[in-house]
C-alpha cells in the first residue's frame, strides 16, 4: 500500500487532532458524547465494525473513520465506494435506550428511533453548509442533495446492544463524497464537494463539524426524550427537506410504486404522501423527486 501522503489533494485525516477536538473538554472543543474515535486506512464497513462493537458491549459515543471501504453499504443492500481518502466515511454508536441520569436523558422509547438518520442528515446539511458554504438539502429519508445530485447517504442500523443490555443499539453510518472527481463516481446523479463548487475540500474540518453537529442535536433530542418538535429536530427537517412540497415515485419495500405529493413527515419521521388514493404514511421507501419536463434530472 502506497504513502497516504502520495496524494497532496487527499491529505490523510489525524485520529489524534480529531481526538484532541471532540474528545478532549480541555480544549473547549469536546462535545461531552463522543467517548473515543478512531481512523483506520481500509475496512470493509464502518457500520459493521461499530455494529460489532456494539454487540462487543462498547459504551456509547464511539466514532470510527475510514480512508477507504471495500465494502461500504447504503440503503437496500447498495454498494457505497469511494477512493482512498476521497471522501468522509464515518459511523457512530448511539444507545438512545440507556438512561443517563448524570445528562437528565431518560431512555428513549424505540418507536422514536426513526428520527436518528433524519438528525444525522440535519447535522449534516449544517456542517456542509457551514464549512464548503455549499447549499445543501435533505432527499427522505437519507440523501444529502447539492443542486439536486446526491453527495452523500445516511445508513442508520438497529443492533443487540451488547453487554446484558436488553436495549437496542443504533448505528449510524454516513458516507460524503468530497474530493471525488467525475469519472470516480457512480454516474451522473451523484456529486461531491469539489465538483459543486466548494472553496476547499480539507475533510478535517468536515469531520469536525460534522460530529460537533450529530452530538449537538442529539443531546437536544434525548434531552426531551426523543421528542423531535419539542426539540426542535422535525422544524429543522422540514426546513432542510428537499423531498417535502415535491411530486415523488417511490418505491416500496414490497415491490409496489406509489405516486404522489410529498407533504409533511409525522411524529415519527415517516413520510406521508398524498396520492390517488388519498394519504399514506411510509416507514421506507426509495423515493425519487418528479420534476416537469426541462427542469433537470429527477433526483
Amino acid at each position: 500500500m502506497g504513502s497516504p501522503y502520495s496524494n497532496l489533494d487527499r491529505p490523510p485525516l489525524s485520529a489524534v487532532r480529531l481526538r484532541r477536538a471532540l474528545l478532549d473538554p480541555g480544549t473547549g472543543g469536546g462535545t461531552g458524547l463522543w467517548t473515543a474515535l478512531d481512523v483506520v486506512e481500509v475496512t470493509g464497513s464502518t457500520n459493521a465494525d461499530v455494529a460489532a462493537a456494539a454487540r462487543a458491549g462498547t459504551p456509547e459515543g464511539l466514532v470510527l473513520l475510514a480512508e477507504r471501504q471495500s465494502a461500504g453499504r447504503g440503503r437496500l443492500g447498495r454498494d457505497w465506494e469511494s477512493p482512498a481518502r476521497a471522501g468522509l466515511a464515518v459511523s457512530v454508536l448511539l444507545r438512545p435506550g440507556r438512561a443517563v441520569p448524570q445528562r437528565g436523558w431518560a431512555a428513549v422509547p424505540v418507536a422514536r428511533y426513526g428520527w436518528l438518520p433524519l438528525l444525522a442528515g440535519v447535522a449534516l446539511v449544517a456542517a456542509v453548509s457551514r464549512v464548503a458554504a455549499l447549499p445543501a438539502a435533505l432527499k427522505w429519508p437519507n440523501d444529502l442533495l447539492l443542486a439536486g445530485r446526491k453527495c452523500a447517504g445516511v445508513l442508520a442500523e438497529s443492533v443487540a446492544a451488547g453487554g446484558g443490555d436488553p436495549a437496542t443499539a443504533v448505528v449510524v453510518g454516513i458516507g460524503l463524497n468530497v474530493s471525488q472527481q467525475a469519472g470516480e463516481l457512480p454516474g451522473p446523479a451523484a456529486t461531491s464537494l469539489l465538483l459543486a463548487g466548494a472553496p476547499q475540500a480539507d475533510r478535517d474540518p468536515l469531520a469536525r463539524a460534522l460530529l460537533r453537529e450529530l452530538a449537538g442535536w442529539y443531546g437536544r433530542w434525548r434531552t426531551t426524550g426523543g421528542d423531535a418538535a419539542a426539540c426542535g429536530l422535525a422544524g429543522a427537517y422540514r426546513r432542510d427537506c428537499a423531498t417535502l412540497g415535491q411530486p415523488v415515485s417511490v418505491s416500496l419495500p414490497g415491490g409496489d410504486t406509489l405516486r404522489g405529493t410529498a407533504v409533511d413527515v409525522d411524529g415519527d419521521g415517516r413520510l406521508v404522501v398524498d396520492g390517488a388514493g388519498g394519504r399514506t404514511i411510509l416507514a421506507a421507501g426509495d423515493v425519487v423527486h418528479l420534476r416537469p419536463p426541462g427542469s433537470g434530472p429527477a433526483t
